[in-house]
């Protein structure tokens, strides 16, 4: 009931500050191709979503607030919609619904392939985002949804072969990325839960 509050407010803020976000990116770089712009800002879009999803437990492990933890489901599903209607814009804008041309693009471009598989891991985490499954899975949900870490590491992938000589912005979306898989590593873990209760006790 707590965090209820936290809930509503991360919905009422996801969902109209990304679009307007896009809105703002595709009206300054319509240019010949809005189609193209327009998938490569939903993809831009989940990928963002996705690092802010990594970032919750990092956030709950040095401030030792759970309301992190409570609207991390919320934010990666968040993720798999922009990353859905980024897929849906690839196949309408850029293929034209063609989709023969879809498995010949799966059979000669290396980052259609990742981006596939990044999308098909985030649909099954997605599938199983559940209570359902998190009560049916038992303790093997939680190595199921390590694939969140495979998922960051093809869609950084991903961009940087889209990008190819533009990396300047993937760099710090690598960046931060990567900052956020270190967090997870078990002694770089500890010492945030060490400096959480260090600054609990400097403040009682």
């Amino acid at each position: 009931m707590r965090y209820r509050v936290w809930r509503v407010t991360v919905f009422l803020l996801a969902l109209p500050a990304p679009l307007l976000w896009l809105y703002w990116g595709l009206v300054q770089k319509l240019g010949p191709d809005p189609g193209k712009v327009l998938v490569d800002y939903l993809g831009q879009g989940a990928l963002i979503l996705l690092l802010l999803t990594l970032a919750m437990t990092p956030l709950r492990r040095l401030t030792g607030w759970g309301g992190w933890v409570a609207v991390r489901r919320q934010l990666g599903l968040w993720c798999f919609s922009y990353a859905l209607l980024h897929v849906a814009g690839y196949l309408f804008f850029i293929l034209g619904l063609r989709f023969d041309q879809l498995l010949d693009d799966l059979s000669e471009r290396p980052y259609i392939i990742v981006g596939a598989m990044a999308f098909a891991a985030l649909l099954l985490l997605a599938l199983t985002s559940n209570h359902y499954s998190v009560r049916r899975l038992g303790r093997r949900w939680r190595q199921l949804h390590k694939l969140v870490y495979a998922v960051a590491c093809l869609a950084l992938l991903h961009m940087l072969w889209i990008v190819r000589s533009d990396i300047g912005e993937w760099l710090l979306y690598a960046i931060a990325g990567a900052s956020l898989l270190v967090m997870r590593a078990p002694v770089v873990a500890a010492w945030l839960s060490a400096r959480q209760a260090n600054m609990t006790k400097s403040f009682q």
